[in-house]
């Protein structure tokens, strides 16, 4: 009896979830779920439905595929279908990671999908998916806004709405004047894509917006709009003094 497989179409251009489903027609043993216009359905569609696998945009609103996969603890395999993107291609090729760059062909599509059933189950695909993600992210640009996932609820972050930034663990605290959103990144991470003129790394756990500051309490400590008492390093204290002109 032939195996059945279930998956998702996750892209905000119909007539590319409408290609997939006609090609799709030519494996009998696979079910689509759903189709999702954006990130957010397709975190949700994903957590509810459970697919064997997806079909992930990558540039979409809202959140784009490589926002999604990171918040997901546990993601299904995946088949990325994108338009020229050139971090994403050099984060596909770095890692051995199959794709489909649209337009495709039938034949085209037909060997993406027969390689990602092939890998389902084994620890390939989620070691290379995990590897492309992690690569991605870590080759933008400056951040314009961070992605949390707070109670199963995605939330985006503007950049001003940060008190400051805390290693905690794993993960980082990013402090808000509505609560703290757990973010699993590292300092270095963050100090190297803010601003350094807005963000300064001021300690090695702490990280502040410069348009924060009230007051410098040297040499161990800055105040911040809220009356947060953030400890600073000699080192943090150069860049303080180097930022602010001091």
């Amino acid at each position: 009896m032939m195996k059945k497989y279930t998956c998702l179409v996750i892209d905000d251009e119909p007539l590319a979830r409408i290609l997939v489903l006609e090609y799709l027609q030519s494996f009998e043993n696979i079910e689509v779920l759903a189709e999702c216009n954006d990130g957010f359905e397709g975190m949700k569609a994903i957590a509810t439905l459970k697919p064997d696998f997806i079909f992930l945009d990558i540039q979409m609103p809202k959140i784009n595929g490589f926002e999604l996969l990171e918040l997901l603890e546990e993601p299904p395999a995946v088949i990325f279908t994108t338009a020229f993107d050139d971090y994403a291609m050099k984060a596909f090729e770095a890692n051995a990671i199959d794709y489909l760059l649209k337009p495709f062909s039938k034949d085209r599509f037909e060997k993406a999908v027969s390689k990602v059933l092939a890998q389902l189950g084994s620890n390939q695909q989620n070691t290379a998916l995990t590897a492309v993600t992690e690569d991605y992210l870590e080759k933008q640009d400056t951040l314009t806004r961070i992605v949390v996932k707070h109670n199963h609820v995605v939330r985006i972050l503007a950049l001003q709405e940060l008190l400051y930034l805390e290693a905690y663990g794993d993960y980082i605290k990013l402090h808000t004047a509505e609560g703290v959103f757990l973010k699993k990144k590292t300092m270095s991470f963050f100090e190297s894509h803010l601003n350094d003129k807005e963000f300064i790394r001021v300690h090695r756990s702490y990280i502040i917006p410069t348009q924060a500051i009230v007051k410098i309490d040297p040499p161990d400590f800055v105040i911040l709009k809220g009356g947060s008492k953030i400890p600073i390093s000699k080192t943090g204290y150069v860049k303080l003094k180097q930022v602010l002109g001091m």
